[in-house]
């Protein structure tokens, strides 16, 4: 039997309730398919940790995780202490150090759950560039608290660093419909952005049977709420693809579906899986945290570890479960909590 080493961090808000499910649900299809197991280990990180240390993790935090095959993340954020701490400290800190380049968020709507949309199917993989662009962290802030101080945020675009999305996503979209469409604004951003488009024309000479189109980012929003349909696979710098993803699940019924993937493609480093929706601090401790997304996630990762037939079962039995008209918790009109769901989905697995 083939042991992969997880690294579990729950991290803050509902993440200390959906990411436990998950872990069950992982554990589940890896004892039915019984070809491999996981060895797992969780770590307290998050903004509990950095009420008691100051940090969001320790010092040596990514020298602990360098030896595990896979990282599965909650969420991270607390209304009593700043984003940027938050952010910076634990999940970014985390993508850049291991050069976790590729956020790739799939979208569509499950059998059974409807979207707020009134036409058109949406189905559709995000894949986002996770390491510069408007996040690269780049600036600073000069002549703090007086009238003339100034805040700058600087984007970064290397050639090395589009070029290597633009290959990701173009080998992504050879595995789907051949569709690809490149977010750009480059109207405007006339020096990054531009660089941007003519990165991704050079790359797509290589790739003839896809088909690119090139999108604004504004003009993208519009196209994902009134021609879905015609969307497959999208490539978004840092920023762009972070808002448009969360549209992209909002439209697929709910913010507690979406899952992530933040990857290293060229495996020097494990890679990270999380859910998409965020600590969400309104419902935490309720119960009622919607966990398809984390269980989607797990799928992902599945598939990531090489277990593409477990990742197929897991998705199999959450399609079950929203087909069947299952538990469903509030964000999708129902009354169920979490762990009804989770049992839904755990029947799902021993049936299937």
């Amino acid at each position: 039997m083939k042991p992969y080493r997880l690294a579990v961090i729950p991290g803050d808000g509902i993440g200390q309730e959906v990411i436990p499910a998950g872990v069950e649900v992982l554990r589940a299809i890896a004892a039915k398919q019984g070809t491999f197991a996981f060895e797992i280990e969780s770590f307290d990180w998050g903004s509990d940790h950095y009420r008691r240390h100051g940090v969001m993790m320790p010092a040596d935090g990514l020298d602990q995780l360098r030896r595990f095959d896979a990282i599965y993340f909650g969420s991270v954020g607390d209304p009593e202490i700043p984003d940027h701490i938050t952010l910076w400290g634990l999940r970014l800190a985390i993508c850049q150090s291991f050069d976790q380049y590729a956020n790739v968020r799939p979208a569509r709507l499950l059998p059974g759950i409807e979207g707020p949309l009134r036409k058109g199917k949406l189905d559709c993989v995000i894949v986002r560039e996770n390491s510069e662009g408007e996040y690269a962290g780049q600036g600073g802030r000069s002549h703090r608290g007086l009238p003339e101080e100034v805040a700058t945020e600087v984007s970064i675009f290397t050639r090395r660093g589009v070029e290597r999305i633009m290959r990701f996503a173009f080998d992504l979209a050879m595995t789907r419909r051949r569709h690809l469409t490149v977010v750009t604004k480059s109207n405007a951003q006339r020096h990054g952005m531009v660089l941007w488009d003519e990165i991704a024309r050079e790359v797509a000479t290589d790739f003839p049977d896809v088909e690119v189109r090139f999108e604004l980012v504004d003009a993208m929003t519009t196209t994902f709420v009134l021609k879905p349909e015609s969307i497959d696979v999208v490539v978004a710098t840092n920023l762009h693809a972070d808002i448009l993803s969360d549209l992209a699940s909002a439209l697929s019924g709910s913010m507690g579906i979406g899952p992530t993937a933040n990857l290293d493609p060229e495996r020097r480093f494990p890679s990270m899986f999380e859910p998409i929706h965020g600590s969400a601090f309104d419902i935490m401790g309720k119960g009622i945290a919607n966990p398809l997304g984390s269980f989607w996630t797990g799928a992902l990762l599945l598939d990531h570890l090489g277990e593409a037939a477990a990742a197929k079962a897991l998705m199999t039995a959450i399609e079950e479960v929203t087909a069947s008209g299952g538990p469903r918790t509030p964000d999708l009109g129902g009354q169920a909590g979490t762990a009804d769901v989770t049992e839904a989905v755990l029947s799902a697995i021993a049936a299937g």
